[in-house]
C-alpha cells in the first residue's frame, strides 16, 4: 500500500502543474474574453479619439498634425454645437416624458392575466425587434407631405395645412422624428414597467382595499412610490441612450430643415463625413463628457441604486 502510494505520488510529482489563476477555478479565465473585447472595443476607441482630439488633419501632407486644444476651442465657438446641444436636450427630454407617461398607463392596463392579455403584451415587443433606420424611413412615408397617410389625415382635421408639411417645417420637423422614436421605444418602457408592476408586494394593496381607498388614490399613494425606483432606472437607461440618436434624424430629415433637428450625434456625423476626423471625434468626446455629467447628477438627485 505504501508502495503503490509513492508510485501515485512520484507520477503526480512529473506532471506539470498549471498556475492557479489559469485554471477554471479562478475567475481570470472566464474574465479574460469579456476584458479583451471591452479594450478593443472600448479602451481603444476611446482612447484613441482622445488622441485624435488633439490633432488635424493636413490635407497637402496627408497626415495628422498636433494642434493642442484648437479643436476644442473651436467647439466652444461653435452655434451650431450649442443649437445641437440645445435640440438633443429637448429631444430627450419629450421622448422620455412621452415614452415614460405612455409606458406607464398601457403597463397598467395590461397588467391582467385575463385571456388574450398575454399574447397582447407578446405584440408589443415586435417594434422593439424592427431596425431604427427601417423605422425612420416608415415614418417618413407616413409623413411625407404629398402623399403620407399621417399627414392626409392631420390635413383634413385642420392641424396642419399642405403648405407647412411635417418633416419640411421647423416648428414641427422634430415632432415628427420623435413620433419615429416614441412609436418604437414605449414598449420598452412598457416591459421595464410592467416587470416593475409585477414585483410590487400585494399587501399594501390589500390593506388599502379594506380601509376603503379608491382606485386614484392606490394608485397615487401606493403604486407609484413603491415604482419609482423602477421608473428611474427606466429613465435612466433610456436618456442615455437617446444622446447618441442619429439614425430618425439621418434618414428622415438630415438634421433639417436647417439645423432644427439636428443632434450632437447628427453632427458629429456630418462632420465625419466631410473628411474632418479629429473635429468629429471631438463632437464625440463632448457627447460622452454631456452624459456623464447629467447620468451622475440623476444618480444624485433621485438616488438610484442598482
Amino acid at each position: 500500500m505504501t508502495q503503490g502510494t509513492a508510485v501515485i505520488a512520484t507520477g503526480r510529482a512529473g506532471v506539470t502543474r498549471m498556475p492557479r489563476w489559469l485554471t477554471s477555478e479562478h475567475p481570470f479565465p472566464w474574465l479574460a474574453p469579456l476584458a479583451a473585447m471591452l479594450a478593443v472595443f472600448g479602451l481603444y476607441p476611446l482612447i484613441y479619439a482622445f488622441v485624435l482630439s488633439f490633432q488635424q488633419r493636413n490635407r497637402i501632407k496627408r497626415v495628422d498634425e498636433f494642434v493642442g486644444l484648437k479643436n476644442w476651442i473651436q467647439l466652444v465657438n461653435d452655434d451650431r454645437v450649442w443649437n445641437a446641444l440645445s435640440v438633443t436636450l429637448t429631444y430627450a427630454f419629450v421622448a422620455i416624458v412621452i415614452e415614460l407617461a405612455l409606458g406607464l398607463l398601457i403597463a397598467l392596463l395590461l397588467d391582467q392575466d385575463r385571456k388574450g392579455y398575454g399574447l397582447m403584451r407578446a405584440l408589443m415587443t415586435l417594434p422593439l425587434v424592427v431596425p431604427p433606420a427601417v423605422t425612420g424611413m416608415m415614418f417618413l412615408l407616413l409623413e411625407d407631405g404629398s402623399f403620407g397617410w399621417l399627414s392626409q389625415n392631420l390635413y383634413m382635421t385642420g392641424l396642419l395645412s399642405p403648405e407647412h408639411p411635417i418633416l419640411a417645417t421647423g416648428s414641427t420637423a422634430l415632432m415628427g422624428v420623435l413620433l419615429a422614436d416614441i412609436w418604437q421605444w414605449t414598449p420598452f418602457m412598457v416591459l421595464i414597467m410592467m416587470a416593475g408592476l409585477r414585483s410590487l408586494p400585494k399587501e399594501p394593496y390589500e390593506a388599502a382595499a379594506i380601509d376603503g381607498a379608491n382606485a386614484f388614490q392606490t394608485f397615487r399613494r401606493l403604486t407609484l412610490p413603491m415604482l419609482s425606483r423602477v421608473m428611474a432606472v427606466a429613465v435612466l437607461i433610456r436618456g442615455v441612450d437617446l444622446f447618441r440618436i442619429f439614425d430618425y434624424i439621418y434618414v428622415m430629415t438630415s438634421g433639417g430643415p436647417g439645423t432644427a433637428t439636428e443632434s450632437l450625434s447628427a453632427y458629429a456625423g456630418r462632420i465625419f463625413m466631410t473628411g474632418n476626423f479629429p473635429y468629429a471625434a471631438t463632437l464625440s468626446l463632448m457627447t460622452m463628457i454631456v452624459v456623464i455629467i447629467i447620468a451622475n447628477l440623476f444618480v444624485r438627485l433621485f438616488k438610484v441604486r442598482f
